[in-house]
């Protein structure tokens, strides 16, 4: 899953993306609110965070837009003001969640974990294709009586394939959702991953391939499909 944290306080900044990263999120930080509506309008993201008082323009004014945009992801307002008011003020922007400062680390965690819940409601904790299983609570991957756990950064390339069956995926798009834009990792941990994905699908003895569309990305194929 991936993030977007938005807050113009370094120290905060600093300990809210370790916290959410070792809780298994990629995130994207910005610390202003213009920084915050260019990657939410530019990148694909599963929620955001966003502080209302930042520089530029405000939390409320990047929700505002980004509503206006149609864009439906989860937001949460993380901020000092928390007077009912400003709740009101958020929920009425189109806030799905309000948490004010101070924090305890683990409340933020489950509350970005209900979020993703909640947006999540109608997508099943299991997708199938072809002959495989992909469980998004386990991290197993099946076929008929054998499974395999994958890792993190593999489950997540396999996910957005068998959600997106008929889609071709660019690697650039896999290090976009992924990785995210500030990461320091190569287009080259992409191919890594799918080469460790493939052995596992043959280790699990399934017909499901991922086939590379030369020029464009991968795509799914079952069988003998071309």
């Amino acid at each position: 899953m991936k993030l977007l944290f938005a807050e113009d306080d370094p120290d905060i900044v600093r300990g809210v993306t370790i916290l959410l990263q070792r809780s298994g999120y990629t995130v994207d930080a910005v610390s202003n609110g213009r920084d915050a509506l260019n990657y939410l309008t530019n990148g694909d993201y599963d929620a955001a965070i966003l502080d209302i008082m930042m520089p530029g323009l405000s939390g409320l004014e990047v929700l505002k837009e980004i509503r206006a945009q149609g864009m439906g992801l989860p937001v949460m307002m993380l901020t000092a003001l928390g007077e009912l008011d400003d709740r009101v003020t958020g929920f009425d922007s189109g806030a799905d969640d309000y948490l004010p400062k101070p924090f305890a680390g683990k409340e933020l965690v489950s509350r970005v974990r209900a979020l993703l819940r909640r947006a999540e409601a109608f997508t099943p904790d299991v997708v199938t294709y072809g002959d495989v299983q992909l469980n998004s609570g386990t991290y197993q991957l099946a076929c008929g009586t054998k499974s395999v756990r994958l890792g993190n950064k593999c489950f997540q390339i396999m996910e957005m394939l068998m959600r997106n069956p008929n889609k071709i995926v660019s690697a650039e798009e896999f290090m976009s959702h992924i990785w995210g834009w500030d990461s320091e990792a190569e287009i080259n941990v992409v191919f890594t991953n799918i080469s460790f994905l493939r052995k596992n699908l043959a280790k699990i003895g399934s017909k499901v391939k991922i086939r590379v569309v030369r020029n464009a990305g991968y795509l799914l194929a079952y069988g003998d499909e071309p």
